[in-house]
């Protein structure tokens, strides 16, 4: 099942996707996709990313593998929905996508075991961890000032819940103006869901909502504006979301 959750008559609803481009709202009517405002798939109170969590990324930046769960926030001006336009910062001249596989949590939860992880998962949709990386450096560690620029965490347009079977053997793939940049594997996480669910909540209550960003492939790339980005995860759809400057933006 694959769920959105939409801007009608001023209020927010939720939508159920029952053919390509056709959703159906909870009072029965249908809905043409391009008609609808999307909003985020979740109400999260926070959102959790790992850095490097795939080895070939690491290797594409030169970095070493970390020991441990490398983690950080996308603080809550980071977060839009689908097709809501990214800010390019004025003055930035490295800004990168990055397409991840984004794990919903379904129920509250605190030390959670590995062997039960899975069962506090409520469903899966794909995230946009944009980056500037003009501000990677030592200096700035962890890197707040280079990931949580506002817009910089497009999420959705789904909340797919039964129809991933296996979350680790998902295809992830980044189109820049329609041009195929980035192409991975869940297969290839360092660290698997329960591994990442059971790290965080040994610290952190999770709650119904929250969402934990899993890492990025190999594959990153600029990005300016006026670009399309086109953000696929096999079986949850795809994020579309195009670029602009501030001065578009603010006016």
């Amino acid at each position: 099942m694959k769920r959105a959750r939409v801007l009608r008559d001023g209020r927010a609803e939720s939508a159920e996707l029952i053919a390509p481009g056709l959703l159906r709202t909870p009072d029965g009517i249908e809905h043409q996709e391009a008609g609808l405002q999307f909003l985020l798939p979740v109400e999260p109170t926070k959102v959790i990313a790992l850095a490097l969590n795939y080895s070939d990324h690491a290797a594409e930046l030169e970095l070493q593998e970390p020991e441990e769960p490398a983690l950080f926030f996308k603080s809550p001006n980071t977060w839009v929905s689908h097709r809501a336009p990214v800010i390019y910062p004025e003055g930035g001249k490295f800004v990168h996508y990055e397409v991840e596989l984004a794990v919903a949590i379904g129920r509250r939860g605190r030390h959670v075991k590995p062997e039960q992880a899975l069962d506090y998962v409520g469903g899966y949709t794909i995230a946009n961890d944009l980056v500037i990386r003009d501000f990677v450096t030592n200096l700035f560690r962890p890197p707040l000032r280079a990931k949580c620029w506002d817009t910089f965490c497009p999420i959705g347009p789904y909340l797919v819940q039964d129809e991933v079977q296996d979350p680790h053997n998902l295809t992830l793939k980044a189109f820049v103006n329609d041009e195929l940049r980035q192409e991975g594997s869940t297969r290839d996480l360092m660290r698997k869901i329960p591994e990442i669910i059971e790290y965080v909540s040994h610290f952190m209550t999770l709650e119904p909502g929250d969402l934990i960003l899993t890492g990025t492939p190999k594959g990153i790339s600029h990005v300016q504006p006026g670009d399309r980005m086109r953000l696929e995860v096999e079986g949850l759809g795809i994020l579309e979301n195009h670029i602009v400057t501030e001065q578009e933006a603010f006016g």
